[in-house]
């Protein structure tokens, strides 16, 4: 009889573990395919800024410093491989995309271009779904990491080397309004 109790105990035990086990992994996961959406957001963005440059250029050909800064940050980001990295370059690349906005904002024939109005529109709703994506991950993360904190699991986790995630942030730079000069 004391051995069938100690069975059950165990089995239920080890039930426990796993399913603890399990939701760890389930979370690692989703943080992963939750950072890879946001990739796949970021390259359309990056694939669209050319195009954008290139249409904007044509109208204003002297504000070589505004392109050269897309250029610069568009390649940061692209070579960015950790959240934090990407996080950064991806900062100063909308920065430089304000002030390309900027830029076109003192040309109503560029505004008025279809082109540009296109190019204008896609870049927009990438954006929406890159801070779709971006709350997303974060949400996926806090919910990871505040697991592998919590008893009992932060336990497990730190038995199967269960590290917590970096958030996705906006950097402080990034909350201030983009000051153009002319």
């Amino acid at each position: 009889m004391f051995g069938i109790v100690f069975l059950v105990i165990l089995v239920v035990i080890a039930v426990i573990l796993a399913g603890m086990y399990n939701s760890l992994v389930q979370l690692r996961v989703r943080c992963d395919s939750a950072w890879s959406d946001i990739d796949v957001q970021l390259k359309r963005r990056h694939d669209l800024i050319p195009n954008l440059v290139e249409t904007v250029k044509g109208y204003a050909a002297h504000e070589k410093g505004t392109f050269e800064n897309i250029a610069k940050f568009r390649s940061q980001a692209m070579q960015a491989t950790t959240p934090e990295g990407k996080a950064v370059a991806e900062n100063q690349l909308t920065g430089a995309l304000k002030s390309l906005f900027a830029v076109a904002e003192n040309y109503p024939e560029l505004k008025a271009s279809e082109q540009f109005t296109q190019l204008q529109g896609a870049l927009s709703q990438t954006e929406d779904s890159i801070q779709n994506a971006r709350r997303y991950y974060n949400a996926v993360v806090r919910d990871l990491n505040t697991k592998i904190q919590v008893f009992p699991t932060n336990i497990l986790a730190g038995m199967f080397n269960f590290t917590p995630r970096q958030f996705f942030e906006t950097a402080e730079a990034d909350r201030e309004p983009v000051a153009v000069k002319f």
